[in-house]
């Protein structure tokens, strides 16, 4: 039996959520007054310390509304100008983080993800604000003015009241680290509408038939570009054994549908119909596998070939232009359909979540609520792969946590 919960204390903002947009708004918050910020974790920013190998990708130089989906594609844009990826590089920087950009304007620490969540933390202390963690959420209420929530930590339950309440809860993806749909359940509970949820950059997995074809190829990486209801994304492409991974897939996964095709193109810059016309003049006995294997990892090369040319075993010295440029057009669009993707349990983010026409663009602010908010990965937007979500967390946390500062509602 649960025991009766003490008397409340007192707070103006309490920040549900540890991970990055709660514990970057809390100092942004705090000149309105005291600042709580509760999570159920034992370790504050789990996900910021396992993210891009262990070193954090912590924002793109690239940023742009055009970089996120949501159903309100206008929705990011007040945020993102108004807090870029400069702002908090300047911030980086000040805590004397060396950081470095890796490709397509993805930044990363030199050393380790750690660096990031001290420089949260020794902000959040410098603030004056209070990091609670170990600490569940029994129970949220509106009162008049202001919230009042019920809390347990090591068998004791508690109230806290505040002014304002900032859901920074982050969505489904990786429930190892923690993740849970409450965030989504509180949204429900005041009454606002969600976008339905789903596993975004993720990998995608085959059907057992189709994967018997591919299996031998597990582990094998190559360049591509992946479309699917969407832009094309030319990165990294990785075969593995339960389907595809890697950059391109996982960008891709995000507009991926079930039961819709995805499109690959194994010939991301257009290289091999004139490099095929001149093997076949030069060393035409090849095969068009052997031709291939030139071009990209040998395994991949046999299966593909077998694929384009039809188990066609002429060598190159036996086939038209017609006929090697129907080969690469097959190569470069090869169409297939994906079963389905690895789930949550692999995703970096969650697709979805609560519906921006709630929300104060400004603000982040639930316009039926006043003091209510909702920041980062809860809220329907969703970033690419390569800093683009860390960089909306920091963003969306600067808008709610200037709001509250500010007296805005």
């Amino acid at each position: 039996m649960v025991p009766p919960a003490t008397s409340s204390e007192r707070f103006e903002t309490v920040i549900l959520g540890a991970g990055a947009a709660g514990l970057y708004c809390a100092p942004f918050a705090a000149p309105a007054g005291r600042v709580l910020v509760v999570d159920h974790a034992k370790k504050p920013g789990e996900k910021i310390r396992i993210s891009g190998g262990g070193r954090c990708n912590f924002t793109n130089l690239h940023t742009t509304p055009d970089n996120f989906i949501s159903r309100n594609r206008h929705f990011a844009k007040s945020a993102l100008k108004r807090h870029t990826p400069f702002d908090f590089i300047e911030k980086v920087d000040g805590a004397g983080i060396k950081w470095h950009e890796k490709t397509l304007g993805q930044l990363f620490c030199d050393d380790s993800a750690k660096q990031i969540i001290k420089m949260l933390l020794d902000d959040l202390q410098a603030s004056g604000a209070e990091l609670r963690l170990e600490t569940s959420i029994e129970q949220v209420r509106k009162l008049e003015s202001g919230f009042e929530l019920e809390l347990s930590s090591s068998g004791k339950v508690y109230r806290v009241r505040s002014s304002n309440l900032v859901v920074a809860t982050g969505g489904k993806s990786i429930p190892k680290m923690g993740a849970t749909g409450f965030g989504y359940r509180l949204a429900e509970q005041f009454g606002l509408k969600l976008v339905e949820t789903r596993p975004a950059l993720v990998p995608l997995t085959f059907s057992p038939d189709f994967l018997e074809t591919t299996s031998p190829l597990a582990g094998v990486a190559l360049e591509a570009t992946v479309q699917a209801n969407g832009p094309s994304f030319q990165e990294g492409l990785l075969f593995t054994h339960r389907g595809l991974s890697g950059p391109s897939i996982l960008q891709a996964s995000s507009y991926w549908a079930e039961g819709e095709p995805l499109v690959v193109n194994f010939d991301p810059r257009s290289e091999l119909p004139a490099k095929l016309r001149d093997m076949r003049s030069t060393g035409g006995r090849r095969t068009i596998a052997s031709a291939l294997a030139e071009h990209m990892p040998k395994r991949a090369a046999e299966l593909l070939a077998s694929r384009a040319a039809a188990n066609d075993n002429r060598n190159l010295a036996d086939l038209t232009d017609k006929e090697l440029t129907a080969i690469c057009d097959a190569l470069s669009h090869w169409s297939i359909k994906p079963a389905g993707t690895e789930g949550y349990r692999t995703a970096e983010v969650t697709l979805g979540g609560v519906e921006t026409d709630s929300l104060s663009s400004r603000t982040m602010g639930v316009k039926s609520v006043p003091g209510l908010y909702f920041i980062g990965e809860v809220v329907d937007v969703t970033g690419w792969l390569g800093g683009y979500n860390f960089q909306w967390a920091w963003a969306s946390a600067h808008a709610a946590g200037t709001a509250i500062a500010n007296g805005e509602r």
